[in-house]
């Protein structure tokens, strides 16, 4: 039986939520930011540096993003007290079960805008190109890879954002062994950013006669979409272009002809591929844009100068270099080792449910 007591707590929650947010949010000051903005783009010469041109717009496109999301916050927020009064007066089960649902529809919408004021990276706004690779454990690995795969693919659904395959490597047994994808929509850097690392599973392997527990690792290497940069130079001599046919899924037409591409950084030995559009122009086209943002990412993390200083190698994908572990045997239990945000309900968290976590981390990096 639902109380209407519980609702109305719940509903002023939101209430007192919201008016932290626009304390936080400053919307007037969103509002002249967008008109100065806005007013760049008049000035005649606004077009002869394309890439502060494109800044400019990606700025717009995001200002207007939060304005639009606060004011329909607000609609939303004034529409449940007016249904919280309706409610109060009726108290019907139906009534009560309409405002449940209004009221876990506002708290999801708020909970993912409160995530989005905490982006205040320059690529927080970009898409994602997320890299799965399997580590220590064999098979068990790959396997692991496979259900990352799926448990982010769960996460992108949920928040609506697109999933394109880039580059597939499937497992000699099961599972995948690396896998690249992009994922778009606004803001899907920022959240996903978090998720970068060394990630641990503890179960009871399903392929192991002997039901024993193993423990496997696989990695997660997140790094934004960028088109152009003037912050890194590549020359053609720097690089080792191979094609090859692609493996996996992706139809007939990528399996009949050498369209995959990979591109080796002779300079660093970062390696990218894609092999999942229906050209070699294409994928070419594409693994050069991770390149780009490979190299751009590394270089701000070791705060370089030259692009030639850029060492491609990576942590090992093993034990003690973890970000986050999974167990499932002998209890269930989900833990960010760099946050400490840990949470019982491993199914959920399997399923996509990683807000908690991406908060977490996001508050963290803020206070610090």
């Amino acid at each position: 039986m639902l109380q209407l007591e519980d609702l109305k707590a719940r509903t002023a929650n939101l209430a007192n939520d919201f008016l932290e947010l626009e304390k936080i949010v400053g919307y007037n000051n969103l509002k002249k930011d967008l008109q100065a903005a806005e007013a760049k783009t008049g000035d005649p010469c606004f077009w002869d540096d394309k890439l502060k041109s494109q800044q400019v717009l990606c700025n717009i496109k995001t200002l207007k993003y939060k304005i639009t999301c606060f004011e329909t916050l607000k609609e939303k927020q004034e529409e449940l007290e007016v249904l919280l009064e309706v409610v109060e007066e009726s108290k019907t089960e139906s009534n009560l079960l309409e405002l449940l649902q209004y009221i876990k529809a506002q708290e999801k919408i708020l909970n993912k805008f409160k995530l989005e004021m905490l982006f205040v990276g320059e690529y927080d706004q970009n898409n994602a190109i997320l890299t799965f690779h399997a580590g220590a454990g064999g098979t068990e690995a790959e396997d692991w890879v496979e259900m990352l795969y799926r448990m982010y693919s769960m996460w992108c659904a949920d928040h609506e954002f697109k999933i394109k395959v880039l580059n597939y490597l499937p497992g000699d047994e099961c599972g995948t062994k690396s896998a690249s994808i992009l994922v778009q929509g606004l803001n899907a850097y920022g959240f996903l950013k978090s998720e970068m690392g060394v990630h641990r599973l503890v179960r009871i392997s399903p392929f192991d006669a002997s039901g024993r527990r193993h423990t496997s690792f696989a990695s997660l290497e997140v790094i934004p979409e960028l088109e152009e940069s003037s912050e890194v130079q590549i020359l053609d001599s720097d690089l080792k272009i191979d094609t090859f046919r692609a493996s996996g899924a992706g139809g007939q037409h990528v399996n009949k002809t050498e369209s995959a591409v990979r591109i080796t950084h002779i300079k660093t030995g970062i390696v990218v591929a894609c092999q999942n559009e229906r050209s070699q122009h294409q994928n070419k086209e594409m693994a050069m844009r991770m390149l780009i943002s490979k190299l751009i990412k590394i270089k701000e993390k070791e705060h370089l100068e030259h692009i030639e200083d850029i060492k491609g190698s990576q942590a090992e994908i093993a034990w003690g270099s973890q970000i986050r572990s999974y167990v499932f045997m002998p209890y269930t239990l989900v833990k960010d080792h760099r946050t400490g945000y840990e949470t019982g309900n491993i199914s959920a968290v399997m399923n996509g449910d990683l807000d908690d976590f991406i908060m977490a981390y996001l508050k963290q990096n803020i206070a610090n």
